[in-house]
């Protein structure tokens, strides 16, 4: 089992997936006009609603929870037949996100949510080397993971090698790309790949790619936090394709 909470969060979760939702947790001393839509919005999905003391709540949550936790069955990645399947019925300018290594679960929800805002068809992790899809992972995408395909990979190199047969450029984020992110070549079928917080893209993954862009710093910065680089790309994705994609 998993929480989710936060006002927005608890939100998305009951807009999108209900059934995922075993009982909303609501504090006793909350009955605004913020938390009173989603405890209609819970009794109208069939969702148990109880209401508890704050303290009950600070010992559910691992941060700010605004009075309302909701206990969820865990949020799991679907496996590569999945991915399989659903290729055909993707749009014909599939956008992927893939990272590879990223271990901090609010670097893994705020890609999550950078991926949910920019549209992409699905994301991919590798099944040994990514952050977990816990409760802090799920409050940092504020209720984007529950409406992406976030695939686990067994083989990153495998299913990348997979993906250029399938017609996709793969395009990789690094310090020491040949070229600035602004002339990444993003239309058509593309999978961009960001790496860990520590190394940064695998070299078995960047070999891999077609091609590897940077992102020019200023002011002594080294470099950016996985989620504000993988955010820089897709919404340059998106503006080289001329509108939000989906």
């Amino acid at each position: 089992m998993s929480e989710v909470f936060g006002i927005h969060a608890v939100q998305s979760v009951l807009d999108s997936a209900p059934g995922r939702v075993r009982v909303l947790l609501v504090q006793k001393t909350r009955s605004d006009s913020r938390v009173q839509p989603l405890i209609d919005l819970a009794r109208a999905s069939g969702v148990r609603v109880e209401f508890v003391d704050r303290q009950r709540l600070d010992r559910r949550a691992s941060g700010a929870h605004q009075g309302v936790v909701a206990d969820c069955h865990d949020l799991e990645p679907v496996d590569e037949h999945e991915l399989e399947q659903r290729w055909s019925q993707m749009s014909e300018s599939r956008l992927l996100l893939i990272l590879d290594g990223v271990l901090d679960p609010r670097n893994l929800g705020a890609c999550l949510r950078s991926a949910g805002a920019a549209g992409v068809d699905a994301v991919l992790l590798p099944r040994r080397r990514s952050a977990p899809l816990n409760a802090a992972a799920l409050k940092t995408a504020a209720g984007a993971a529950e409406n992406l395909l976030i695939v686990e990979v067994a083989n990153l190199a495998r299913r990348l090698k997979w993906l250029q047969d399938a017609g996709v450029w793969i395009v990789g984020a690094a310090g020491e790309g040949e070229q600035p992110w602004s002339q990444g070549q993003f239309s058509g079928d593309v999978a961009i790949i960001v790496g860990g917080e520590e190394r940064g893209m695998r070299a078995l993954t960047r070999k891999h790619c077609d091609q590897v862009v940077h992102i020019p710093m200023a002011g002594g910065v080294e470099s950016l936090n996985v989620s504000v680089a993988a955010g820089v790309l897709l919404f340059e994705a998106v503006r080289q394709r001329g509108s939000a994609h989906g």
